[in-house]
């Protein structure tokens, strides 16, 4: 015979209220209590509810995972990170995805999607405007973001500037003078933003050596595959002296390397490519990159979350340092032609 709620109550001696929090795993409620309610759940064959939980808690046991995309590298293995911890508490995820397309702004978040759904959000790499976290904070829900960050609110992310400026340094290192840079959207300027910093590591690495710098040196590449192509292209049409880039991504970085062979130049000895994320396929192609860790900032994102939604305080930011991998996308550039010899 099934056996509910007010029974376990008064077999462990307590109210259903702490029956409730106890089970699932709620502050305020003490070691021996939590025991007993446990034992006496077990010996009566309880099993709460989830709706009924909810209902009574007034708790979705729901987190809000807003996205641009989840078929790229670094937000597929933050989602999937964040999902094992979530599963880890009981707790599922509400997925919602922007389109972003490439020559226009994307379109303005609606919360409401979100209101009475979810016991809080995690914004994975979206940049917001001031209106659309307003909005969020308005659900009344705690919030964490993850990559580009928020001032006041909880943020996982990557130590972008210092990235940068360690990959830039690899070139530099090598010999290299003109180091171009392949950037995301030009739609995403927000400060602290992981392309904005990482494009401010690229300059303070390029300055802190003397180089110079100029705008026909930096593109966009959007993220993706495609983009890193069509963007070393034109990288070279409007800096053909360039002998090494640093890019933003991993994926941008392997359609730059696909851009230089279709235009007949070997990498590294004519050109040098770096990129960033540590992405699965980057062995395959060779490349070097500042590897990170993006399953364990996702999961780390999801717990503080839950943390949050359980009444404990969260840190103002937790940063995370990449991994330097070299592999064979980077060398000291050519030396150049010597001048024939005239009799």
């Amino acid at each position: 015979m099934a056996h509910g709620i007010d029974e376990v109550a008064r077999a462990a001696g307590v109210s259903t209220a702490t029956v409730s929090r106890a089970l699932r795993g709620l502050p305020n409620v003490s070691a021996e209590t939590r025991r007993r309610v446990a034992d006496a759940a077990a010996q009566l064959g309880y099993v709460a509810s989830p709706s009924a939980a909810s209902l009574a808690s007034g708790r979705t046991r729901t987190i809000g995972l807003l996205t641009p995309w989840i078929n790229h590298w670094f937000f597929a293995n933050v989602i999937e990170g964040a999902e094992r911890a979530l599963r880890t508490r009981g707790f599922d995820a509400l997925l919602y995805t922007f389109e972003v397309p490439r020559r226009a702004p994307r379109r303005r978040l609606d919360p409401d999607v979100l209101r009475r759904r979810v016991d809080g959000v995690l914004v994975v790499g979206l940049p917001l405007e001031d209106g659309e976290v307003e909005a969020l904070r308005d659900l009344g829900r705690p919030l964490v973001f993850i990559g580009t960050g928020v001032p006041g609110q909880v943020t996982v992310r990557l130590d972008d500037r210092t990235t940068g400026r360690r990959a830039t340094e690899h070139l530099i290192d090598l010999g290299h003078r003109r180091i171009g840079h392949i950037s995301g959207s030009p739609f995403d300027v927000a400060p602290a933003s992981p392309p904005v910093e990482r494009r401010e590591g690229w300059l303070e690495a390029m300055r802190a050596a003397g180089l110079a710098v100029d705008p026909t040196m930096e593109t966009h590449g959007h993220f993706d595959v495609e983009g890193g192509r069509e963007s070393l292209a034109t990288l070279l049409r409007q800096c053909p002296d360039l002998t090494a880039v640093f890019v933003a991504s991993d994926e941008m970085a392997m359609g730059a390397i696909l851009a230089a062979r279709a235009l007949g130049l070997a990498v590294p000895d004519d050109l040098s490519v770096i990129g960033v994320d540590g992405h699965d396929l980057g062995e395959l192609v060779g490349l070097t990159t500042m590897a990170q860790p993006a399953v364990d900032e996702g999961s780390a994102a999801a717990t503080l979350l839950l943390d949050m939604i359980a009444g404990a305080p969260a840190p103002a930011e937790v940063v995370y340092p990449t991994t330097f991998v070299e592999r064979g996308s980077t060398a000291a550039p050519r030396p150049p032609a010597a001048d024939p010899v005239h009799r």
